[in-house]
This record gives structure tokens, C-alpha cells and sequence, in this order.
């Protein structure tokens, strides 16, 4: 299982054209093969910073949906509302605490 954090900070303005793309593409992200969970967290003394944390079979799902039309288009809305360069990191559990 790999899980996927990207951190993402917008432009004073965007964050609701963010929400909206989040919304719209949300079900589809999740229903892509290999994809076991989507959630997005917003930092809590930050409300331009957010975090999307995604659950995939393994990383060559990963890279299909990164490769994948739906990954693109949705990418490509989102990267135009940045004011800063987006962080990423793929991340394997080692324990899990419940």
C-alpha cells in the first residue's frame, strides 16, 4: 500500500476554485483503479494550505492514475491557483496505532 500526501498552499482567492475542483473530481479520483481512499485535510492556522492524502494498491496504480487523462485535466486546474511550488511524497505505513 502506498499513501500519497500532496501539499498544496493558493492564491489569495482560489481557495474556493480549489474546493470546487476537489468537489467535481473527487468521486472520480476515488473510483480510479488501485485507489483505496482519498481525503483532503486544510492546515488549521492556514486556510490557503491543504493536504490531500490518498491511499493506492501500490505505486504502479499510482503512476497509471498520474499518467491518466483525469489526473491531467484535474492537475492542470489546480497547479494554476498555486502561489507556491507544491510539495509531494509517496510513503509506505510501518506501524499503525488504533
Amino acid at each position: 500500500m502506498i499513501n500519497r500526501i500532496v501539499c498544496m498552499h493558493f492564491r489569495p482567492g482560489k481557495r474556493d476554485d480549489f474546493l470546487r475542483i476537489f468537489e467535481s473530481s473527487k468521486n472520480a479520483i476515488r473510483a480510479f483503479p488501485g485507489c483505496h481512499g482519498v481525503e483532503l485535510l486544510q492546515d488549521c492556522n492556514d486556510d490557503h494550505r491543504f493536504f490531500t492524502y490518498s491511499q493506492w494498491e501500490s505505486e504502479a496504480y499510482l503512476n497509471q492514475y498520474r499518467a491518466s487523462a483525469l489526473f491531467q485535466s484535474t492537475w492542470a486546474a489546480t497547479k494554476a491557483l498555486f502561489d507556491e511550488k507544491p510539495m509531494a511524497w509517496s510513503t509506505q505505513s510501518i506501524h499503525k496505532l488504533s
